[in-house]
């Protein structure tokens, strides 16, 4: 194949998408004759761009650069001078294409990744289309980066001009927290373990808390951050892709090839919150000044680039309701926060709790399943154990981790499944759309001020205003 890479100066392509074809390559998991062309506005050569490769390689790979196969690999690349605007840099695109496709003997399948700014994918994808490059005789496919729009609308406006050049079967619209190991192991995690399966049954389920936690603020992205918010930037496509992963695998045994088709259940089935309810089960906020690991750090206004008058969150809780057979009654609560005390991307079931009047089973509280996806993976279990004197129990943990150095990193599972064709763990239009439909009343909620900003301070848990949403359920955050 072809792998065309618009966007291959920036920190994605050197932090993620290097290092994820390296350990691809490392792995033989790359087709035997392959290409990639690297494309950016500013102008190098092609040695340059192969010793930038190899200083992200050293940098960011999870793996050591090999001396032995280090150069086959970095021949691969080609770098081309790319102006997203001007016809002729199509033109002469496809030219080279075609001229390594004919010296390398490599069908015409073409992976387009766009790494680009939301303004130029419309631009990049029609043109694409009318100067040939997606007219080939082999397969084609486009990786598009998020944001899919900024509401309903745009996204659709988007998706409406994307269809014009590739089929819905050819667009895999990227979510990296689809790729986290964890995640994409819950269904065999639950077939290969009959005890979670029957572990996970709807009668012991008291609620499901879903958190993605940072501790890093709005670092460099204000332009981009200030106008999306955690809404956008989170909720919207990685939180509530983590609700329907975990609605639709921890009830029930589902195999991979229905997996698309039931998350769209489930995202159907997510209880609409209207703008004038939103006060009731949802909370957002903003970062003051505070510390992190003892070190002081500004709040979010005080952040280059961002308004002093800014009302954007950079925290979202909200209580979730899904009417589906599998889940009536259960809540599900989601919280993600920039400036949190820990980084931490986790899914914790909460069990029912037998409240027995005894003197026999003092201090015993509920069991916990705690699945961590990020930064560290491991599956926890709370259990209540007697201490030796006494009658009192205490909750212990039982913890299963896994060696996160030897595990692949989500860009190479993605990659390697765009390669593939397959679009599991890609997120699909419809999924994508129903995400925008149940977020626009909040937005509009944000709109009409109808929502509080509250603030809390960095290095915490976030508003106290999210601990009240589990209090009024007699529920607490884990």
């Amino acid at each position: 194949m072809t792998f065309i890479l618009f966007g291959a100066t920036g920190d994605l392509a050197k932090r993620k998408l290097f290092p994820a074809l390296y350990n691809l390559y490392l792995d033989d998991k790359l087709p035997a004759s392959f290409s990639i062309i690297g494309l950016g506005r500013k102008y190098s050569s092609d040695e340059d761009f192969q010793a930038k490769v190899e200083k992200a390689l050293r940098a960011y790979s999870r793996r050591s650069v090999q001396l032995s196969n280090l150069q086959e690999f970095l021949a691969k690349f080609r770098y081309f001078t790319f102006d997203a605007t001007i016809k002729e840099s199509y033109t002469q695109l496809l030219e080279l294409v075609e001229t390594q496709e004919n010296e390398l003997g490599i069908p015409q399948n073409r992976l387009f990744y766009l790494s680009v700014a939301p303004s130029l994918v419309d631009v990049i994808t029609t043109s694409l289309h009318s100067n040939g490059l997606d007219q080939n005789r082999g397969w084609k496919r486009l990786i598009i980066e998020k944001p899919f729009g900024s509401n309903v609308e745009t996204a659709r406006q988007l998706n409406h001009k994307l269809r014009k050049t590739f089929s819905e079967d050819e667009i895999y619209r990227i979510d990296h927290y689809l790729g986290k190991p964890m995640v994409q192991s819950l269904n065999t995690l639950i077939l290969a373990n009959p005890v979670l399966d029957s572990l996970l049954d709807q009668k012991l389920i008291s609620n499901v808390q879903i958190t993605a936690s940072e501790i890093v603020g709005v670092e460099t992205r204000a332009d981009y951050y200030d106008k999306a918010g955690a809404i956008r930037d989170m909720v919207q496509n990685h939180l509530l892709q983590l609700v329907m992963t975990a609605a639709l695998y921890l009830p029930e045994n589902l195999t991979d090839n229905k997996t698309r088709a039931k998350k769209t259940e489930i995202i159907e089935s997510l209880r609409p919150i209207p703008k004038e309810e939103a006060h009731l089960h949802v909370v957002r906020g903003q970062y003051e000044a505070g510390e992190i690991h003892d070190t002081p750090v500004i709040g979010y206004k005080e952040e280059p680039g961002v308004d002093a008058s800014s009302q954007n969150d950079t925290y979202f809780a909200a209580r979730l309701a899904i009417d589906h057979p599998a889940w009536e009654g259960i809540p599900f609560y989601i919280r993600t926060g920039k400036r949190m005390n820990k980084k931490s991307t986790q899914i914790v079931v909460e069990f029912k709790h037998k409240m027995v009047d005894s003197t026999k089973l003092q201090g015993t509280s509920p069991n916990l399943l705690v699945l961590e996806i990020s930064p560290n993976e491991s599956i926890s279990l709370r259990v209540n154990l007697k201490e030796a004197s006494g009658n009192q129990f205490k909750p212990v943990w039982i913890n299963f981790s896994t060696n996160s150095e030897n595990q692949p990193e989500a860009y190479e599972l993605l990659l390697f499944d765009a390669i593939l064709g397959d679009p599991t763990f890609f997120a699909h239009w419809r999924e994508v759309e129903l995400s925008w439909e149940w977020i626009e009343p909040l937005l509009n909620a944000y709109q009409e001020n109808l929502l509080p900003l509250h603030p809390y301070r960095a290095g915490s848990t976030g508003p106290e205003a999210a601990e009240g949403l589990l209090q009024e359920d007699q529920h607490k955050w884990w």
